[in-house]
């Protein structure tokens, strides 16, 4: 390491580029690109849950889906494309990144423009599983294109930027739901995904290089499949256990355990087959292992809040669909201005420290929800939107780097995929399980005051606040008045519940970074502390 400057020795730059000058001077054009692209993925869902209410509606405003048919519109699509990431990263690698990352976003367009013109919950669910398939290939492609056009030290800066392009999405998509929704039928919000794909695709046929291991090996399609099995089992147990609110029935269990068992038997194979789909060594590392699992502990936490926020927002205080959109924007207003400022502040105190209090902050935003009632004054939720978006700002690029920096460039997909898969399986089990907490102090809270609803429609009345709200409203304003308080008194009281949970997980999560990730004195350098240097790799773009 030469001595010239702190700042250069700080950074300890390779002494040859291995990026080709021709790809290294539009780099930063290609992340743009890849940012459109990431951005209808999140978008995508964001806009939806903000029309839940509306396409549950009767033709011709909404297509009358019912609360399980909402759920299964919304999990058709995890459901795939938990199941398949790890699959699609490989596959990148192999094939070459641009060719899956085209082959993603068009599916996922035509799967839009499907899911818009859908007459009926099922060909809803249908479409949107559609929209699963193509945005598993998108999302991994995207981290690995990036490793593969911006040279080791300025990564951080650009997975700092890439991850502010998520705080951008979540903050676009409840706002652009809630315009669509007031001016245009709700397929409307499927369909706004079409001409940003068609952007999306043009620019990156134009700008983005294609690259892809030099050396991929044999294929290993039994450890694929066991990934795929596994993991679509391990999710789907989840979101069922979420949907009955009980874990402990027999098709949640067995989906669940069989999973696991899947899973275990895939590694048990990666670990001794001579050309595994994905080296498992690298889950010895302390600092790899606590990166990853950070990411599932705080999209733990943070997914299972954002689902029963919009609850509290719309149906508890009141808002309409662009109302609650618009107060999520102070969340993703800090991710976007944080998150690609964070490698700065890694670079000065080091990775645990800067993880370690942005777990903190999330923790601190999500039990401040347990000091939420029904009259909160809307600068206090706004005050802590802005709170926890600060926090995921110095998680996610940090950890995001150790898990990417720590393969091999030609390994970029599969880590990538590693980065996403643990996001997803951590944010399906957040909502499944806070869901069904949730859910299970709010039916022992409301059961109480349902005396004066119809013996025959008492159960449906207890399910959940919407549908507790909807007997009230059959009432009468006077005889469902009470029901009405009753029923925002008792999903304050679940709600508090939740997110102290939600908070006891993400201090879990800032006990593991704190534990685990490199400090101060090798963050610099951009290495873990137990890493040791890899050999020079070849160029890429070829």
């Amino acid at each position: 390491m030469s001595a010239s400057s702190p700042s250069a020795s700080a950074h300890a730059p390779a002494p040859e580029p291995r990026i080709p000058e021709a790809i290294h001077r539009r780099r930063w054009w290609i992340l743009t690109a890849l940012m459109s692209s990431l951005l209808i993925v999140v978008l995508d869902n964001s806009i939806l849950n903000v029309a839940v209410k509306t396409i549950a509606s009767p033709a011709p405003t909404g297509i009358g889906a019912t609360q399980s048919e909402l759920e299964w519109a919304i999990n058709s699509y995890t459901l795939v494309f938990a199941g398949l990431l790890f699959t699609a990263g490989l596959l990148g690698d192999r094939i070459g990144r641009k060719k899956v990352l085209l082959f993603g976003i068009l599916v996922f367009g035509i799967g839009s423009a499907l899911a818009a013109l859908s007459t009926s919950p099922g060909e809803l669910i249908t479409w949107r599983a559609l929209m699963g398939f193509g945005a598993a290939f998108v999302m991994p492609a995207t981290l690995a294109v990036l490793m593969n056009v911006f040279e080791r030290d300025e990564q951080p800066r650009a997975i700092g930027i890439w991850a502010g392009s998520v705080g951008l999405g979540i903050a676009i998509g409840p706002i652009t739901g809630g315009l669509l929704l007031e001016h245009f039928w709700w397929g409307s919000i499927f369909l706004v995904n079409v001409p940003v794909v068609v952007l999306a695709l043009i620019a990156m046929a134009v700008l983005v290089p294609d690259s892809r291991d030099p050396k991929p090996g044999k294929v290993d399609p039994v450890g694929v499949a066991l990934s795929i099995v596994g993991l679509v089992l391990l999710v789907y147990g989840i979101i069922r256990g979420g949907e009955l609110a009980d874990f402990t029935d027999t098709t949640v269990l067995l989906s669940i355990v069989g999973g696991l068992l899947v899973l275990a038997g895939f590694v048990w194979h990666e670990k001794r087959s001579g050309h595994p789909a994905i080296d498992i060594t690298h889950f010895r590392k302390p600092a790899f292992s606590a990166a990853v699992a950070a990411i599932a502990l705080v999209f733990f936490a943070l997914m299972g809040v954002t689902f029963f926020s919009a609850f509290y927002l719309q149906s508890v205080r009141g808002y309409s669909a662009l109302q609650s959109g618009l107060l999520i924007v102070p969340l993703a207003a800090a991710q976007m201005i944080f998150a690609p400022r964070a490698r700065l502040v890694v670079d000065r105190y080091g990775a645990r420290a800067v993880c370690t209090v942005g777990m903190l902050l999330v923790a601190a935003g999500l039990a401040s929800f347990a000091l939420f009632g029904t009259g909160t004054p809307v600068w206090v939720l706004c005050l802590v939107f802005f709170v926890q978006g600060t926090g995921m700002a110095h998680i996610m690029p940090p950890v995001t780097v150790a898990v990417m920096q720590a393969l091999p460039r030609e390994k970029a997909g599969s880590g990538s995929a590693i980065n996403n898969t643990f996001r997803q399986v951590g944010g399906a089990l957040g909502i499944a399980v806070l869901g069904s907490v949730l859910s299970t102090v709010y039916r022992g809270d409301i059961e109480g005051h349902l005396g004066a609803v119809p013996a025959g429609a008492r159960a449906v009345a207890g399910e959940s606040i919407e549908a507790t709200l909807g007997v009230a409203e059959k009432l009468g304003p006077v005889a469902g008045k009470p029901l009405v308080a009753a029923a925002n008194d008792a999903f304050v009281s679940a709600m508090h519940v939740t997110a102290l949970g939600s908070a006891a997980v993400a201090l879990i999560g800032a006990l593991v970074v704190g534990l685990y990730l490199p400090g101060r004195t090798r963050a610099g350098t951009g290495e873990p502390v137990d890493q040791a240097p890899r050999p020079a790799e070849e160029p890429v773009g070829r």
